[in-house]
């Protein structure tokens, strides 16, 4: 199917988009929205028989670190769902760290999609230069560190140890399909969209099935945008979600409201990045009312100590019902590692989650009216205990980052004010900036 501005279906999405976890799916529906887009936002895969009124659909999925298998099955669910809604371009949505282990789940899941749609050739990048996520000779770079080199070497469930993503991804894919990495490289992005699909031709003619895109600006986003503009399928960071309006004739626009802002304000860190450390010791350091969860008082009795937080929560309350208030499992990575040690890791990771989704629910029926949540798996757990179904998109915070208003059980006027911040994204000062908008 083309993605020709002229064959666009009337009244039907373009583009269906599968993200692997719910901050990078507001992510790309941020910049879908900035580029002009219509887009609605789902949390996993709605009914078979609901139809949406969009430019395009983002189906948020928890799929980033369960077995591949499951995440190979949710994301075929999610596919076959938008071919039904009549979208012409199949976007799988990863991390701009390109999180992943040995097993996947991002091989696993772009081979089984392109034999859903019997597509011979795709690309990856997880570039999103915005953000500091460049690819250069095939290596990703968070700033002027090579991931390897980068706090993401220390994730606790994806540490990302090596750069080079055609070995990376080559590792993942299945030995006996014979799908083989190869890299259209900087120099090509550079030139032109054709040059891009020179190259690609070259490729398949050489036996290449995926390859990894070199990107180091926006323009270069751009170009690739462009070049995919009759691509079946591709995989690519949040980054090139601005790139490919275009392509249907959609022109940049910056006319995103949302109901206005009501209630308490709460924060839920649970990402351990080197950024989302920062921006809790700086809301910290600037006199914000916050508490830390410890994994191993949770594990002795999670309840009391889930009824310690809402003790001290509904105190600081009392005081000052506008200020924002902070919980956070965020810990450098020694910190981590004594948990891991004590707990083993899925434990400490349940048990953070189980937390965090409780304290989601309890402070939005006590009046949080805004929540910011930093880090994908505690974003996911969050909107699942919260109820949420859709999103309508806002206005951006940081790059990679907007405010969204869903309807949620928990809410005491059935709306609330959510943000999701992937753990690598926001500037360090971004707690306090979220709720400096006018909402």
């Amino acid at each position: 199917m083309s993605g020709s501005p002229s064959e666009r279906p009337p009244g039907g999405p373009v583009l269906g988009c599968i993200a692997d976890d719910f901050t990078g799916a507001t992510d790309l529906a941020n910049n879908l929205v900035r580029a002009g887009m219509r887009v609605v936002l789902t949390v996993d895969v709605p009914p078979d028989d609901e139809r949406v009124d969009a430019d395009a659909v983002v189906v948020a999925l928890k799929s980033r670190t369960v077995a591949a298998s499951v995440a190979v099955e949710q994301s075929l669910h999610a596919c076959r769902w938008l071919r039904k809604q009549g979208v012409g371009q199949v976007y799988f949505k990863i991390c701009s760290t390109f999180d992943s282990t040995a097993a996947g789940n991002i091989g696993p899941v772009i081979e089984a999609l392109m034999d859903e749609l019997d597509c011979g050739f795709s690309i990856a990048t997880p570039a999103f230069p915005e953000n500091g996520r460049t690819v250069v000779h095939g290596h990703l770079f968070v700033g002027d560190t090579l991931l390897s080199e980068s706090g993401m070497r220390h994730h606790p469930l994806t540490p990302m140890t090596d750069a080079n993503l055609v070995r990376v991804l080559q590792a993942q894919l299945n030995p006996g399909r014979g799908r083989k990495v190869g890299l259209v490289d900087y120099r090509t992005v550079a030139q032109s969209a054709e040059a891009i699909r020179k190259r690609v031709d070259e490729l398949q003619a050489e036996g290449i099935a995926i390859a990894i895109v070199d990107a180091l600006s926006k323009e270069d986003l751009d170009r690739l945008g462009e070049a995919l503009r009759d691509s079946l399928f591709l995989t690519a960071s949040s980054g090139l979600g601005d790139s490919l309006p275009r392509n249907w004739g959609f022109t940049p626009s910056t006319r995103v409201s949302l109901p206005p802002a009501r209630g308490r304000k709460a924060i839920l860190a649970g990402s351990c990045s080197v950024a989302t450390n920062a921006q809790v010791q700086r809301f910290i350091r600037e006199g914000g009312e916050a508490h830390a969860l410890d994994p191993l008082r949770l594990a002795a009795d999670i309840e009391c100590e889930i009824a310690r937080v809402l003790a001290w929560a509904d105190a600081c309350w009392r005081s000052e019902a506008a200020l924002p208030l902070l919980v956070y499992s965020t810990a450098e990575p020694a910190g981590v590692a004594a948990a891991h040690a004590q707990l083993g890791v899925a434990r400490s990771g349940a048990i953070v989650e189980q937390a965090m989704s409780a304290l989601a629910s309890a402070f939005v029926k006590r009046g949080a009216g805004s929540l910011v949540v930093a880090g994908g798996e505690t974003a996911g757990i969050c909107v699942q205990a919260l109820e949420i179904r859709q999103m309508q998109i806002g206005p951006q915070i940081d790059p990679g980052v907007p405010w969204c208003y869903a309807a949620s059980s928990a809410a005491t006027d059935g709306g609330l004010h959510i943000a999701l911040k992937s753990g690598n994204f926001g500037s360090p000062d971004f707690f306090n900036k979220a709720f400096a908008f006018v909402l």
